[in-house]
């Protein structure tokens, strides 16, 4: 099984490096609607069945160009969520980017019980929630069929070192996750690994803006 892993687009949010996990979330920027736009022409020949999105409406934005390409309706599973912040939400000091960064980094490391301050999540939460829909997803399409999952860049790089095992904690930490970056993965629930690990945009250069992707790009430093 295939399935692809795409951070949606870029938000004002993101341009203001705030922490911005709570629904519904900011809407996508001019650029962000062109990266999403821009995912038809990176990704429209592959054989996607089912799209997946998040209840944070800037997922549902970065989805609507592939969904009308493909005919399909996505499929809203709130399991897909970013990390939530906390009491952490909507700052965005360099202090509180980076205990949230190392807060989610950290639990492939084997601090699964560390949370965000004041979130009611700790890693097993926000791992087992994701796995939810990947197995779902994994489980829907037939042989060679694809499924795109839009999500987050925290959550998604917490999931890939959790549960892939040719990624570890320390390529996650130092790997940002660009806006309508991707990962893709290949296997069941059982092993998955990671195949294309693309940091930037997937519409190229000139849909990139590495000073506004956001906290959840953000390396651990």
């Amino acid at each position: 099984m295939r399935l692809i892993l795409v951070r949606h687009g870029q938000t004002s949010s993101n341009v203001g490096q705030h922490l911005d996990t709570a629904v519904p979330g900011a809407d996508l920027t001019d650029l962000g609607r062109e990266q999403a736009e821009a995912l038809v022409d990176a990704l429209g020949r592959e054989s996607v069945r089912r799209i997946f999105v998040s209840d944070l409406v800037r997922t549902q934005q970065t989805a609507a160009p592939l969904a009308e390409h493909f005919g399909l309706e996505p499929t809203v599973r709130a399991s897909l969520r970013e990390i939530s912040a906390g009491d952490l939400e909507m700052a965005n000091d360099e202090e509180s980017i980076q205990t949230y960064v190392r807060t989610a980094v950290g639990w492939s490391a084997g601090d699964w019980n560390a949370r965000v301050p004041g979130s009611e999540e700790n890693g097993h939460d926000v791992i087992r929630r994701f796995d939810a829909v990947v197995s779902e997803a994994a489980h829907g399409p037939g042989d060679g069929e694809v499924a795109i999952l839009v999500s987050h860049g925290a959550i998604i790089r917490a999931w890939t070192a959790a549960r892939c095992e040719n990624v570890d904690v320390d390529f996650v930490a130092h790997n940002a996750l660009s806006n309508t970056g991707a990962v893709v993965i290949e296997g069941s629930d059982e092993r998955w690994v990671v195949t294309h690990w693309q940091e930037q945009a997937l519409g190229g250069a000139p849909l990139e803006d590495p000073a506004t992707d956001g906290a959840a790009a953000d390396p651990v430093r």
